[in-house]
């Protein structure tokens, strides 16, 4: 997955990350539940009379199994959609844990396991480690699962203290610092995510700023020029309206020479703060293209909107010019518009070619007017 596909949001990606955790995490979880399973009914004193409690327990382990492996991630890295992944299989390692750990008691309970009962103490401890350092992202719920996991095997062992007084002790001392381990490789993992969302953020305000005009804060050329073709092939595929103006600063270069470069960004970005007053819509992408021309990408837009739209922003650049150390300038503009025709432009560089040639027909006509693609 590329840094593109990532989702953006810091409570979807911290989402997203414990998924795909917990997702890699478990694979192998259910395979050892049921080999472990397995050892202790096969080594126990008389496997073929637990037949049936041996058929019963590889039955559950290989369900739970199964379950798990068919548990995908969603489609969509939605919140919510993520949110209710986590909690679906957060209940599968708990109906897992909870199985193993009646099991684990019914055995230390059975003669017939007195052969294997340390086969199944010694799962109980390996699977306790594993929960206790892969799936510490919910603490609440590890720790849930640690103490379904080993209440069951230690009140069996309580009930024979007199002879199991030294497993219950130590199995006790082990729980305690599993719960200790718990608590620190939470902090470990959220410290990590922590990092993850930081490098995140970095990466969007580089992306950003590559994406950005740093005088007029419009979107740049390198922008459209990854902006556009996509928006032509979705206006192509989903038959829709896509409209497109390009601007240009009538004798720009007059204002740079007699007024100097700086009134002349100013006017740049005046110009910029005009284009977002009348080309408001949240779908519209406002750009510099280079210098002083600049585009606006409408989508579902048919030509007649973006020509009301464009001509009213001409008329109104005209007629309030620009201020400049209290003085106000005439500045007007040049603006070609025309609409994505599937039958007329054979790819998006001729579409833009159409609509370039519009402008430049209003610039030869005598500027400060519009000229349709």
């Amino acid at each position: 997955m590329t840094h593109s596909d990532l989702p953006h949001d810091p409570a979807a990606f911290a989402l997203w990350r414990e998924a795909q955790d917990t997702r890699i995490r478990t694979r192998l979880g259910g395979v050892y539940y049921l080999l472990a399973w397995l050892l202790t009914w096969l080594f126990s004193n008389a496997p073929a009379e637990q037949l049936g409690a041996g058929l019963v327990g590889s039955a559950l382990f290989a369900l739970l199994l199964l379950l798990r492996l068919l548990h995908r991630l969603p489609a969509k890295d939605t919140p919510q959609a993520l949110a209710v992944w986590i909690d679906r299989h957060w209940t599968l390692i708990l109906a897992t844990t909870l199985a193993w750990g009646l099991i684990h008691a019914w055995t230390l309970n059975h003669p017939q396991f007195a052969n294997s009962w340390l086969i199944a103490t010694l799962g109980t401890i390996a699977f306790s480690t594993a929960l206790a350092f892969s799936f510490s992202m919910r603490r609440g719920r590890a720790i849930l699962a640690l103490l379904l996991l080993y209440l069951p095997g230690l009140a069996m062992l309580a009930r024979h203290w007199e002879i199991q007084f030294a497993t219950l002790i130590t199995l006790a001392f082990y729980l305690s610092y599993l719960l200790l381990a718990l608590n620190r490789s939470h902090q470990e993992y959220h410290n990590t995510l922590g990092l993850e969302l930081k490098l995140l953020e970095q990466q969007q305000s580089l992306e950003q700023l590559s994406r950005t005009d740093s005088l007029t804060q419009l979107g740049n050329r390198y922008q459209f020029n990854s902006l556009f073709p996509v928006m032509v092939a979705n206006a192509h595929r989903q038959n829709e309206p896509l409209s497109l103006v390009l601007l240009d600063i009538d004798f720009f270069k007059r204002i740079n020479d007699e007024h100097g470069h700086a009134c002349g960004d100013a006017c740049l970005s005046a110009f910029a703060e005009r284009m977002r007053q009348v080309f408001r819509r949240e779908s519209d992408a406002l750009l510099r293209l280079g210098g002083e021309e600049f585009g606006v990408l409408m989508p579902n837009t048919p030509l007649e909107q973006a020509k009301h739209l464009a001509e009213s922003f001409r008329q109104e650049l005209s007629r309030q010019g620009f201020s400049v150390q209290g003085n106000s300038l005439p500045l007007t503009a040049s603006l070609g518009v025309g609409c994505f025709a599937p039958e007329r432009d054979g790819s998006a560089e001729a579409f833009f070619k159409r609509v370039d040639a519009a402008l430049y027909l209003a610039k030869d006509a005598g500027r400060n007017r519009l000229a349709l693609a």
